[in-house]
């Protein structure tokens, strides 16, 4: 899944339930889908750096740029520590970026290896897309055509193949949902 760099602003969303405190946790069956905390920076970071995790994401970020990151995400709008509500694990990373991709809505996300093929991530992923479809229209979303795993999920979501692309040297296909 292609992911999204922490913004530099650190400024709430617009239809914060408490101004300054970020948007209300997702709660699914087993996760809690949370603004990043100071915490999770371990498990956050060895998404960055995991090559099986950024296979299809451009290979490991540099140190220069997780060290900016690190600064840069804990509580940041649109980033959501995916937490296995059962014992509090952080387990993968969702991002939805409101104008992310050509003015629409863009969902991502990362899961550590060791928390694959248990259905966390579509989980996940199916509800931030349920929240991001009560504020926007759309919501994209986009993976290397490679990765049939992603795609998978993606199509589990409800979402469908919109288009295809070259970005960033290799072949990248778009999914979309609409409300």
């Amino acid at each position: 899944m292609a992911s999204s760099s922490p913004p530099a602003s650190g400024t709430a969303p617009a239809g914060d339930p408490v101004p300054g405190l970020g948007p209300a946790p997702i709660v699914t069956d087993r996760l809690v889908l949370r603004p990043v905390r100071t915490g999770d920076l371990p498990a956050v970071t060895r998404l960055w750096t995991d090559p099986e995790v950024r296979r299809h994401l451009g290979g490991p970020v540099v140190d220069s740029v997780i060290r900016i990151r690190q600064r840069r995400i804990v509580g940041a709008p649109g980033f959501h520590a995916v937490e296995r509500a059962a014992d509090g694990t952080v387990l993968g990373l969702v991002t939805v970026e409101r104008a992310g991709r050509n003015g629409e809505t863009e969902v991502s996300y990362q899961f550590l290896p060791e928390h694959w093929g248990r259905g966390y991530a579509r989980e996940a992923v199916a509800a931030a897309v349920e929240r991001a479809l009560t504020e926007a229209a759309t919501v994209v979303a986009v993976t290397q055509e490679a990765n049939a795993p992603s795609r998978r999920l993606l199509e589990a979501v409800g979402m469908t193949h919109a288009e295809s692309f070259v970005e960033w040297d290799a072949r990248q296909v778009l999914y979309r949902r609409s409300r």
